[in-house]
């Protein structure tokens, strides 16, 4: 994910937020649609100090946070006691040596006051007198049933009372891990289409897929080896013209690893799937 949004993208987050077209913006705001979109494209890099104001203003935002000069949008001058942080935990955030951002959206998904009720009731003990409690219940009839048993424990009954005792560690622990991997899949899931995001499929696994499909193309010897050295590339084959094929062709055709010679008939031969190669 992306640790900071540069200002086109800030732009364009303010204006999706609110449903806005660049046709609807510039009606608004006074400034014209070709210039809304450059700025959020070139990331606002001629951006005039007129539109700065007038935007922050329109979206009810500081200049500083449509600059990138501070993340906070909506409450610029909020006093630092009122974030209830003691020193040290200050300390840490302003170093900066980690994901802000990321932080920021987990303490405002919708869960994370119950992953922090959840860790309070683990770090504060607050259930471990009831834990213990049932826990003791459960011990002394299980006990009872055993000294009633003749001191086997190898007893269906007997077994249900000892795993039905809670290891407040275990449970807690488990519950917590539960919590937090939840809030952090729905955020890894919101950022899936972000430039920063790592591909679905890995770039190895793609060429191995697009070589495995240029050594089960149905067309000539030619149209396979141009394929395969297509797929290593990354080129699309489909989208190469005529020209461009035999040209390949003559290129390959000078490879001392390619165990058989390229026909000229490369030329004529050429399936290209179902249909026939597009001409320039």
């Amino acid at each position: 994910m992306q640790v900071k949004l540069t200002i086109g993208e800030r732009l364009k987050d303010l204006r999706t937020a609110q449903k806005l077209t660049l046709e609807q913006l510039a009606a608004e705001v006074g400034i014209s649609k070709s210039a809304l979109g450059k700025y959020e494209s070139d990331n606002g890099k001629d951006i005039s100090p007129y539109s700065i104001l007038v935007l922050a203003d329109y979206y009810g935002v500081s200049c500083d946070y449509l600059m990138g000069r501070t993340e906070t949008k909506n409450h610029p001058n909020t006093a630092l006691h009122e974030l209830h942080l003691s020193d040290a935990s200050i300390d840490v955030l302003k170093t900066g040596k980690f994901n802000h951002r990321l932080l920021s959206e987990l303490i405002c998904h919708k869960d994370f006051q119950r992953f922090m009720l959840d860790a309070e009731i683990y770090v504060d003990r607050i259930a471990d007198m009831r834990v213990n409690d049932m826990n003791a219940v459960l011990e002394a009839v299980r006990q009872m049933a055993l000294m009633k048993n003749g001191g086997e424990e190898n007893d269906l009954h007997l077994r249900t009372l000892e795993v039905a005792q809670i290891r407040e560690d275990e449970y807690f622990g488990s519950l917590i891990a539960d919590d937090l991997k939840g809030i952090l899949r729905d955020i890894r899931s919101e950022h899936r289409p972000d430039t920063m995001t790592a591909d679905e499929v890995s770039f190895a696994e793609n060429i191995q897929n697009q070589l495995r499909d240029a050594m089960n193309f149905e067309g000539s010897s030619e149209e396979k080896k141009a394929k395969a050295l297509l797929a290593t590339l990354g080129i699309d084959y489909d989208a190469i013209t005529m020209e461009q094929f035999v040209n390949l062709i003559e290129v390959l055709k000078l490879s001392r690893h390619l165990k058989t010679p390229i026909s000229q008939r490369g030329k004529t031969t050429m399936t290209h799937g179902k249909g026939k190669r597009k001409k320039r």
